[in-house]
C-alpha cells in the first residue's frame, strides 16, 4: 500500500477544518401508523390495527474506502453481499493516510459511502474535521463504550495489541525482550524492524504513549530506537516477513502479524510486552468504520455498519485475521492468546488519538523515519 506523507495530511487537515461541519445520517426505522378510530360508544371492546411501514430496500451501489488490504476485507464484503444481493460493492483499497486525504479532498462532493480504517488515529482526526455522518449501528450498545465515536461518528470493529515478535532460530524465548523499552538496549542494535512514522498503527502507538507517559518520555523512547539503528518500514507486513526470514531478530508489530507469519511456517515467537510488576501494560489499538457525510447510499451504508459489528461479521474478522472481536462472546481464532489473560495499558486509545497535531509534531521534531 502507498503512504501519503504526514506533512501533506497535516496540511489538508488544517484546510479541512475551515469547512468542517457536523451532520448526521438517518437511521433505518419502522414507523407505526395511528390506530383506527374507536368503535361506537355502544361497543364493549375497541379494536385497533397497526400498519407497519416496511424498511427501505438495501440495494444499489455501495462505495467503500478501506485501509485494510483487499485480501483481508474481501471475505467480509462477500458475506455482506450474500445477505444483501442487490448491493453492488465498489472497493477502493489504500493506506489510511492516502484514503484520508482523498476523503478531505472530496468533502464537497463525497465519493465514498463508508470508510474502514486499521486504527483509530486516522478516523478520530477525520471526525474532528466533520467528515462523518452520525449513525449508531444496531447492536452498538454491546460494544465497549470507548470504541463508539463521539456523536456516534464511528464504531470500533476489532482490537489488536502491540507485541514483539522474534525469530526463534536467532533468539531464544528466555532472552527475548519483555518490554518495549528493552528495544533501546544496545544488545539489539541493528537487529530490530518496525513500521515508520507514516504508518497508522505506529502513530496510534505513539499517541497512546504520549497520553500515558508524556512527550518527554515518549521522545526519549523514540530517539532510543533511532539510536539503536532500528529499521523502519512502511508497513507491518514487511516487518513480519523480514523477521520470519531471519533478516532481523526482532519486530515491533500488531499481534496478528505474528500469527499470520507463523501460519506461513516461519520460525517466529511472540512476546506480549510490559506485563510485569511496575510495567506499563500492553498497548492496544482498534480497527474502525464510519459513514461519510453526504453519502449517496445511506441505507446500504448503515446496513453495512450493522453487519460489521454483528456476530457474523465479528466472526469473519476473528477467523480471517486473528483479531480480537469487539463483540463479547465471539470465539477467537484457535491459538490466539485471550485478551482477558493480558494486562492492558491504562489509556483510552480513542482519546489519545484526538491530538493528531501533537503526535505528528513530535515525530517530525525528532526526524522519525
Amino acid at each position: 500500500m502507498q503512504h501519503v506523507s504526514k506533512k501533506l495530511f497535516g496540511l489538508l487537515f488544517v484546510l479541512a477544518l475551515l469547512v468542517s461541519a457536523c451532520g448526521g445520517g438517518a437511521a433505518v426505522t419502522e414507523e407505526s401508523a395511528p390506530a383506527t378510530e374507536p368503535a361506537a360508544p355502544e361497543a364493549t371492546e375497541a379494536s385497533a390495527e397497526t400498519t407497519v411501514v416496511p424498511a427501505p430496500a438495501v440495494e444499489g451501489d455501495l462505495v467503500i474506502y478501506s485501509g485494510r488490504s483487499e485480501s483481508l476485507i474481501q471475505p467480509v464484503l462477500d458475506a455482506f453481499q450474500v445477505k444483501y444481493p442487490n448491493v453492488n460493492i465498489l472497493l477502493k483499497s489504500g493506506s489510511n493516510s492516502e484514503l484520508a486525504n482523498a476523503l478531505i479532498e472530496e468533502q464537497a462532493n463525497p465519493q465514498a459511502d463508508v470508510f474502514v480504517t486499521t486504527e483509530i488515529f486516522t478516523i478520530q482526526s477525520l471526525y474532528q474535521q466533520g467528515l462523518f455522518a452520525s449513525y449508531r449501528p444496531v447492536g452498538a450498545e454491546l460494544l465497549p463504550a470507548e470504541f463508539i465515536g463521539p456523536e456516534d461518528s464511528w464504531v470500533g470493529l476489532t482490537r489488536r495489541t502491540r507485541v514483539i515478535m522474534y525469530n526463534t532460530e536467532l533468539v531464544s524465548a528466555d532472552e527475548a525482550p519483555q518490554s518495549i523499552f528493552d528495544l533501546t538496549n544496545p544488545k539489539w542494535q541493528g537487529q530490530i524492524a518496525a513500521a515508520g512514522s507514516t504508518n497508522g498503527g505506529m502513530q496510534a502507538h505513539i499517541a497512546a504513549m504520549r497520553q500515558l507517559l508524556g512527550d518527554d518520555a515518549t521522545q526519549e523512547w523514540l530517539t532510543g530506537l533511532m539510536a539503536n539503528d532500528v529499521t523502519f518500514f512502511g508497513g507491518h507486513t514487511d516487518v513480519r516477513k523480514a523477521v520470519g526470514a531471519g533478516e532481523f531478530k526482532l519486530g515491533l508489530v500488531n499481534h496478528y502479524y505474528y500469527y499470520l507469519q507463523l501460519a506461513e511456517g516461519s520460525p517466529v515467537g511472540i512476546v506480549f510486552p510490559d506485563q510485569g510488576e511496575g510495567q506499563i501494560g500492553l498497548i492496544s489499538n482498534a480497527t474502525s468504520a464510519a459513514i461519510v457525510k453526504g453519502v449517496k447510499n445511506t441505507i446500504a451504508a448503515q446496513a453495512f455498519l450493522d453487519f460489521l459489528i454483528s456476530e457474523e461479521g465479528q466472526k469473519l474478522f476473528a477467523e480471517g485475521n486473528y483479531e480480537y472481536p469487539m463483540l463479547a462472546g465471539v470465539a477467537l481464532k484457535e491459538g490466539v492468546e485471550p485478551l482477558e489473560n493480558l494486562r492492558l495499558v491504562d489509556v483510552n486509545v480513542a482519546d489519545a488519538a484526538l491530538d493528531l497535531n501533537g503526535t505528528l509534531d513530535l515525530m517530525e521534531a525528532i526526524g522519525l523515519p
